[in-house]
């Protein structure tokens, strides 16, 4: 809700700047969006009287004009203009003055005759966009006075952004009473005064849906001068509140609502047929709106009628059948009361919103409707001439809505607070926002007035004490508790140990949704009956994953339409899988993993490297170091999320942990991945267990190192040959490590050639050359025999 602060301080004046108003109101739960300035900058500018506007001598669409600024001499001043004309009143900005933009006049002359000044249009000073002519200034404006004074324009427009349950604040009375209460200032409320009938004309009204809406007043008013012009002052008002300017009536009515927080509409009375209904549509009836639109209400929507026909949709948009022109001299104005859940979400469903929807589908007083009819057919009478019938007031007593009184327990909102209030003072905070509150003992009643709809229970009145209090002034206390300091076990490690591992070697950590696409369990896991969500929060996220990996291809997916080609991620989450059958307990398994992808060149673009795709090696390593010091064990494996013979099980100790691998080539077609990722994940438990250290002597005495070259078969896999050797190893060999893999010239086609460094050194004396020799040779010999391997050649 906009509004102009000059208006709100005819409510009420307290004594802040606008910018101490703006946090108050924040702090009272009207979060301030926006304090603009009403007018842009400027200074110079006077209120001025063309005396004479004559041709120019030598310009055809100049002129020149004669102009009384106030300075007790006539100023000569060349306009361009058309509508500069004798006797108009206008801004003048005189010699010296600057214009919004540091536009400074300065005396000129133009087309040889000079000019002292410069007559202004609106959009030259920033007040519209208008720039057709002079901007016209009503006859009573004051020669030679400010025109910033004169417009009020050093005046600060609020946006508040108001919570749903706050509807009483969608008024300047509402926003004035909340800010006399907090600051304790008096509160000037509009004076509404009856307007005494001048004749019997009326309108019978009948409420043929009372649940709905259980009261509605209406009255004649006859001999209006719908041509009148709106006040300035009203006008200027409604702009600055956000709403357009339209014709007089129109515009009464909207500053009522503005005022007062009460929508009104006006029908054309000789329009109307008949008895006034509000009543459910009947089957096929249509109305044509205001906007032009032509609806089919729903079963549920509430209509406006005549004996004939329906009128508007009630609470949200009047009918263009029954609405008032310019030509219109006898008015029917309506003010009602509609239930909230009659009228919410009715104006969304027709795909358009209206000013008054916003406030009856959030609640609007339902003692304010006679108060706002009389307080409109005194402004048409003094605007517009003419004279009133009686109002005709309809109602269901039963059916409105009854304020229940609350009870507030002073010690719990005490606690709750954590601020000592005593009860007077309570009282008295609450009496200040027109609160009716009675002791009972130790309790207080609260009964709240017809327009607070969100007082409902102790909580609401608590809340109102904070904000009344004030939030600045509860005290930020720190918690206060005795913490038991808890083990740090060395056989694990922290969870963000992990991340910041990852982090230094390139990944960046992401959080993705737990459901994901079905699709995706199909395609990554092979996963035909998925966890499925009985209430997704979208369509396509309708399951549960069972992987990281299809999150992670996911996010691949978003960073490569953005042109992002080198991505590093990892997620540390929760997967979900079905317990297997022959469990005790059926259910599902909530399994903590940690998984990684990397894709695109392995280095940024540089110099001093050739660019390459990451590959398999350089994500293994990024997973040997997660888990370093401990030794990982890799096995091929078929996966369906990874491309054959570029994938591997992932294992620990003798236990299965994991996965790493290339994605399948036909997924990264599907996905539009480019060139492929390589992607893991592991058990979060195995990556977070730690070795314990153990203390291990530092040998002084020199290593030996040998080379060994063993012939195998082709399908045996490293790691195995590994295994093998070092079962038998003799206690000098310290480490064994594979530095070359041969294919070719003088090894057979099913055969290949492994090349290890065999390092042995003792903590006590120099190796001899016949221990070494012996440890090689158990070494060959364990390789011939278990694995049908030869020697291929030594070296030292």
């Amino acid at each position: 809700m906009q509004f102009s602060e000059q208006w709100l301080r005819t409510f009420v004046d307290p004594q802040l700047n606008s910018t101490e108003l703006g946090h108050l109101l924040t702090m009272a739960g009207l979060e301030v969006e926006e304090a603009e300035p009403a007018a842009p900058a400027f200074k110079g500018v006077v209120v001025a009287r063309i005396v004479e506007a004559d041709k120019h001598p030598n310009a055809d669409k100049l002129k020149l004009c004669k102009v009384d600024a106030g300075t007790g001499e006539l100023l000569q001043i060349v306009c361009g203009a058309p509508n500069a004309a004798a006797g108009m009143k206008v801004p003048c900005a005189v010699v010296g003055a600057v214009l919004p933009g540091d536009f400074e006049i300065k005396k000129a002359k133009l087309r040889g005759v000079e000019s002292f000044g410069m007559l202004c249009s609106a959009r030259e000073l920033g007040l519209s966009e208008d720039h057709g002519g002079l901007y016209a200034l009503p006859e009573d404006a004051p020669v030679g006075g400010d025109i910033r004074d004169y417009l009020g324009l050093d005046d600060t427009l609020f946006t508040i952004k108001l919570t749903p349950n706050r509807a009483d604040c969608l008024s300047l009375t509402g926003v004035a009473r909340e800010v006399a209460a907090i600051t304790a200032t008096a509160l000037q409320q509009t004076v509404i005064e009856p307007v005494a009938p001048a004749f019997d004309g009326r309108r019978e009204i009948v409420l043929d849906a009372p649940v709905a809406c259980p009261r509605y007043c209406g009255r004649i008013l006859r001999g209006v001068n719908a041509k009148a012009l709106t006040p300035e002052w009203m006008a200027r008002r409604l702009v600055r509140s956000g709403v357009r300017s339209i014709s007089a009536l129109v515009d009464i009515t909207n500053y009522v609502m503005l005022e007062l927080g009460q929508p009104l509409h006006a029908f054309d009375n000789t329009k109307l047929q008949g008895a006034i209904h509000v009543r459910m549509p009947r089957a096929g009836e249509q109305v044509l709106l205001l906007n032009e639109q032509t609806v089919t209400p729903d079963a549920d929507t509430l209509l406006i009628a005549d004996e004939s026909r329906a009128l508007a949709l009630a609470g949200i948009m009047g009918g263009e059948d029954s609405g008032i022109t310019l030509e219109t001299s006898d008015v029917f104005l309506e003010s009602a009361f509609f239930a909230p859940d009659a009228i919410a979400g009715r104006a969304r469903s027709y795909g358009f919103g209206s000013d008054a929807s916003h406030r009856f589908e959030r609640g609007v007083d339902p003692e304010l409707a006679r108060a706002a009819i009389e307080r409109a057919t005194r402004l048409v009478i003094e605007i517009c001439g003419g004279e009133a019938g009686p109002v005709v007031e309809a109602q269901v007593p039963e059916a409105l809505p009854v304020r229940k009184p609350v009870r507030l327990r002073p010690a719990r909102a005490r606690r709750i607070l954590g601020v000592t209030l005593g009860d007077d003072a309570m009282l008295g905070l609450l009496q200040r926002v027109h609160l009716d509150v009675a002791r009972d003992g130790n309790d207080l009643l609260v009964t709240p007035p017809s327009w607070r709809f969100d007082i409902e229970i102790e909580e609401d009145l608590v809340e109102e004490l904070a904000r009344l209090h004030g939030y600045d002034n509860i005290p930020a206390v720190a918690p206060q508790g005795s913490l038991m300091m808890l083990p740090s076990s060395e056989h694990s490690r922290p969870v963000w140990a992990l991340r910041h591992l990852l982090a230094a070697r390139g990944y960046q950590e992401v959080v993705n949704f737990a459901f994901v696409e079905e699709a995706w369990e199909r395609d990554f896991c092979a996963n035909e009956n998925p966890i499925r969500l009985a209430n997704p929060i979208a369509s396509q996220l309708s399951v549960m994953r069972s992987s990281l990996i299809p999150g992670l291809v996911g996010t691949l997916a978003t960073n490569r339409k953005r042109q992002i080609d080198r991505v590093r991620v990892f997620e540390v989450a929760r997967v979900f899988e079905r317990k297997a059958d022959g469990e005790p307990v059926r259910g599902f398994h909530q399994v903590m993993n940690i998984a990684g992808l990397a894709a695109g060149p392995v280095l940024p673009e540089q110099w001093g490297e050739r660019s390459r795709n990451v590959d398999f090696y350089d994500v293994k390593g990024d997973l040997e170091a997660l888990f370093a010091p401990r030794q990982l064990a890799l096995s091929p494996l078929s996966h369906p999320a990874l491309h054959p013979g570029r994938a591997a099980a992932v294992k620990l100790d003798g236990h299965s942990i994991g996965v790493i691998g290339e994605l399948h080539p036909v997924w990264v077609q599907r996905y539009d991945l480019g060139t492929a990722p390589v992607v893991f994940e592991v058990a979060l438990d195995a990556a977070l267990a730690a070795r314990m250290p153990a203390y291990a002597e530092i040998s002084r005495m020199p290593a030996v190192r040998r080379d060994l070259a063993l012939v195998i078969a082709v399908d045996v896999p490293v790691e195995r040959v590994l295994e093998v050797l070092r079962e038998v190893a003799p206690a000098v060999v310290r480490e064994i490590s594979l530095f070359d893999v041969y294919h070719g010239k003088g090894i057979d086609p099913d055969k290949k050639s492994l090349a290890f460094r065999v390092s042995m050194q003792d903590t006590q004396r120099t190796l001899e050359d016949a221990e070494v020799e012996a440890a090689i040779a158990v070494l060959v010999k364990q390789a011939e025999t278990v694995l049908g391997g030869r020697l291929r050649g030594t070296g030292g």
